[in-house]
């Protein structure tokens, strides 16, 4: 029987390793299809290197705690880029697959890596080796697919970077409210890019429109001066202001820094985009007695578990399972994807669509649920989003009081072929 093999790719999440637990739990469902089944330790880089975990020797105990374990530390992850020109890395790739007997390649990661699975895909059956691909979703910033949400309605992990996010705006509005007297604006950094679906769902920390919030999305077309007068408004009439602003946001350059898929790396570039807003915001003079002050949360929104949609971890799980019975059934080229029910009450159904499709995509917040001024969203991506951070605090094991998770030992299967340095590191 082929083997099956599962990686990471991109930046993680707080639920990625549930569907990483998905796709390993549904492998064993289907002994009379699939063999082994193997991780890559760094993704793609592991495939390279010929470094394939042995899922088998992983402690039960150990496997089970995935589910609740944020990040990517368990197989780890990577930001290698694969692209046209790197024919020796594709060629190493399909190597590893048929030394190993890989039949089934499972990987978990955004929209560069939707784009990766497509290639090795369609380079494997160009070489006659039968390799079923399947991608599973993953990304905080909910950019893969359409404008329409025809191909998948929102990723696994969304709903945990909003929930994160509507979390601590309720907490910011607490120290606002009191330290305003001296820090009369409140400026925190949202990831996404240039995609705002992350800084849009602090909305949902105060859906009555209560707080004197201003969310600074990159959809918007808005630059400083703009932003400036809108927060001088809100200071004339309240006193005080809470600034949420995409990292893509226009505020002229900030020394950016490139990560390995040639996406602007936010947290390594010299500046951010919260600090010019606020350094501008001071200069700029304030109408309020006080400051501006400035906060990035940085990598704490895409791996902060406790925080976690438990909606979000039951579909990250889900969505991981789908992609095995996909590879079994209809083999590869699809992406297993989530798509919303119809009808006043939240639900979701899972089902496929081709990789090549969602390879490489970015979607943006739609223009309809811009507010008129730009400067929030609309009711209608309240009650988008608002179903997706769920109701309930996730239930972590507890270890001497702190959070346990899952440890998994990066102990490898034999190599069966001669050491390979990838292209990018030569």
């Amino acid at each position: 029987m082929p083997n099956a093999l599962v990686a990471q790719s991109g930046g993680p999440s707080p639920v990625i390793n549930a569907s990483l637990q998905g796709v390993i739990e549904a492998c064993r469902d289907y002994p009379g299809a699939i063999g082994q089944v193997y991780a890559a330790w760094h993704g793609v880089e592991g495939i390279l290197k010929e470094e394939l975990m042995d899922l088998a020797v992983q402690p039960a105990v150990e496997l089970s705690r995935l589910r609740t374990t944020p990040a990517a530390g368990a197989i780890g992850t990577c930001r290698y880029k694969l692209t046209a020109d790197q024919s020796e890395d594709f060629e190493r790739i399909v190597a590893v697959m048929r030394a190993h007997d890989i039949g089934y390649f499972f990987y978990i990661g955004g929209n560069d890596s939707m784009d990766t699975a497509h290639k090795v895909a369609t380079l494997a059956a160009a070489r006659g080796l039968k390799l079923a691909a399947v991608g599973v979703p993953k990304t905080i910033d909910n950019d893969v697919g359409d404008p329409e949400f025809k191909l998948i309605d929102h990723t696994p992990g969304y709903g945990s970077a909003a929930r994160y996010w509507a979390s601590i705006i309720r907490n910011v509005e607490e120290e606002n409210r009191g330290m305003s007297p001296s820090e009369c604006v409140s400026v925190l950094q949202a990831m996404g890019r240039t995609s705002g679906f992350i800084p849009a769902a602090a909305r949902l920390a105060d859906p009555e429109r209560e707080m004197p919030l201003l969310l600074a999305l990159t959809e918007s077309g808005h630059n400083l001066p703009a932003l400036a007068d809108a927060v001088n408004a809100r200071l004339k009439t309240r006193g005080r202001c809470i600034v949420v602003v995409s990292e893509g946001f226009d505020v002229g350059s900030i020394g950016e820094a490139r990560d390995g898929f040639g996406h602007i790396e936010y947290g390594a570039s010299r500046a951010s985009a919260a600090q010019v807003v606020s350094n501008y915001l001071n200069d700029h003079g304030l109408a309020a007695r006080g400051q501006a002050s400035w906060q990035v949360p940085g990598v704490l929104q895409r791996s902060a578990s406790i925080m976690a949609s438990r909606i979000d971890m039951d579909e990250a799980y889900a969505v991981g399972r789908k992609a095995v019975e996909i590879g079994v059934r209809d083999g590869g080229g699809w992406m297993a994807t989530i798509l919303r029910q119809p009808g006043p009450a939240y639900a979701v159904r899972y089902d496929k669509v081709p990789l090549e499709r969602v390879a490489n995509s970015v979607r943006h917040i739609p223009d309809a649920w811009l507010s008129r001024d730009k400067w929030d969203v609309t009711d209608d991506f309240v009650r988008y989003a608002s179903p997706l951070i769920g109701e309930e605090w996730p239930e972590i094991p507890l270890e001497r009081g702190l959070q346990r998770f899952a440890r998994l030992a990066p102990r490898f299967i034999a190599r069966k072929l001669a050491p390979y340095v990838p292209m990018r590191y030569r």
